[in-house]
């Protein structure tokens, strides 16, 4: 059975690597070569965006270990950052050993927005829409043939009552029409806006006033993803540093993070350098993720912590543990858009095992919960700083001069030295080559 536990992974050559990627997520050839930096050749780029000149690449790595719902699972990851991937691989071994992440994803619900503007009487506005919901969820069947044959489609409609009222402004009140619509396996924007338009001109007749805006929200909040996992103390033991510290510390960091708006801004970058990398490597909108993601953590009126983490000890000869969480809309698809466009995108949901909608963002979840734990556990532990600080000594050995097989040499030196500078890195250059 194929497992993402690849131990000394780290030491191959990229090639290497790439090969075995391929035999654990029995990728074809044509596949496996998609990673290459001229996957998206320039014909296809062209076809993707306006105005095209040329492609940017960035890394492409793999987070390993990673057991979820009892499926050993390789991770594509898109990210120039050092000790990501690292990071989340390591939590990801640790998790693991204690039976891997769970998951628990809603259905593809998205949320459609109709505005009513410039109203007069909101309360009756809303009453004229509210007894009309039958007749405009009539209006919606059949505009998306294919979701609903595969199960989507409809999910219910709801009416608002809004104020604008910034001090300074004239207040003004406005109805909006909330509709949810199933989307399935696709991220739906498309679909939902198709059908706000094809609602517009019936609201207009209903309310007799003026339809404004008719799109898509990216607060996600009926498309909410969910990963778990609880790890004995002893199994985070660190050199100098006894597993239940590690614990209680991660659980401090979260404390803060939910108490503190300034630290969970932190806190949850360090959610999204897991769940990013992810979303962009399958195709799909990581700023409609990271705006649902922000939104979602503000959703009792102050910016909080994504994630959840709590130490619990039965009694005195209980070791105790670690309980880690996360919830946040998750809108991702794994049909339409640069699936069918840009190869490296189909080829990382090959290594994947071509997920649905639902595993994916269930998958994605557990990765930002996972660097989450990276993150604090060096916080609570050595400090954060010394993790990147040995990745940026590789990027100083580089423009300083050195080969790829003099980088690992002088990575050592610098940080025995805790020099990252420039002119450390040619001084260990020279002495390595006499």
């Amino acid at each position: 059975m194929s497992t993402s536990r690849l131990p000394g992974f780290y030491k191959l050559a990229p090639a290497e690597r790439l090969a075995r990627v391929q035999d654990f997520a029995r990728l074809s050839d044509a596949q496996a070569q998609a990673f290459d930096a001229a996957g998206l050749d320039l014909d296809r780029a062209n076809l993707m965006i306006e105005n095209v000149i040329g492609r940017m690449a960035l890394p492409v790595g793999v987070g390993l270990n990673f057991l979820i719902d009892g499926k050993d699972v390789v991770v594509p990851m898109v990210v120039e950052e050092p000790s990501v991937v690292a990071a989340a691989s390591n939590m990801a071994r640790i998790v693991r050993e204690a039976g891997g992440f769970h998951t628990d994803v809603d259905d593809s619900v998205m949320i459609g927005q109709v505005q009513v503007m410039d109203v007069p009487d909101p309360i009756a506005t809303a009453a004229a829409l509210q007894a009309a919901i039958p007749e405009l969820s009539a209006r919606c069947e059949g505009v998306h043939p294919v979701v609903e044959r595969l199960g989507g489609g409809l999910r219910g409609m709801e009416v608002r009552v809004l104020r604008y009222d910034e001090p300074g402004q004239a207040p003004e009140d406005m109805v909006v029409l909330h509709f949810f619509y199933d989307c399935v396996d696709a991220m739906g924007a498309n679909m939902v806006n198709t059908l706000a338009e094809r609602l517009a001109p019936d609201i207009e007749r209903i309310t007799g006033r003026e339809v404004g805006l008719r799109i898509l929200s990216n607060l996600a909040s009926r498309r909410l993803a969910r990963a778990r996992c609880a790890i004995p103390a002893p199994l985070l033991d660190m050199d100098g540093c006894e597993g239940e510290d590690v614990a209680r510390g991660i659980a401090a960091a979260y404390r803060f993070a939910w108490a503190d708006p300034w630290r969970a801004a932190t806190h949850n970058k360090g959610i999204m350098n897991g769940i990013d990398p992810v979303v962009i490597a399958t195709g799909n909108d990581w700023r409609a993720i990271e705006a649902g993601a922000h939104a979602w953590a503000a959703r009792d009126g102050q910016y909080r912590s994504l994630s959840r983490w709590t130490f619990e000890k039965a009694g005195p000869d209980d070791p105790g543990t670690l309980h880690g969480s996360i919830e946040l809309p998750m809108q991702v698809g794994v049909v339409g858009g640069t699936m069918h466009t840009h190869p490296t995108v189909a080829a990382a949901h090959s290594l994947l095992g071509n997920p649905s909608a639902r595993e994916l963002a269930g998958i994605i979840a557990t990765v930002g919960l996972a660097q989450n734990m990276g993150a604090l556990r060096a916080l609570a532990t050595e400090g954060i700083q010394r993790g990147h600080m040995r990745m940026h000594a590789r990027a100083v050995a580089v423009k300083a001069g050195a080969r790829t097989d003099e980088v690992a040499a002088v990575v050592d030196w610098l940080c025995e030295r805790h020099d990252y500078s420039v002119a450390c890195a040619e001084q260990a250059l020279a002495s390595l080559r006499g």
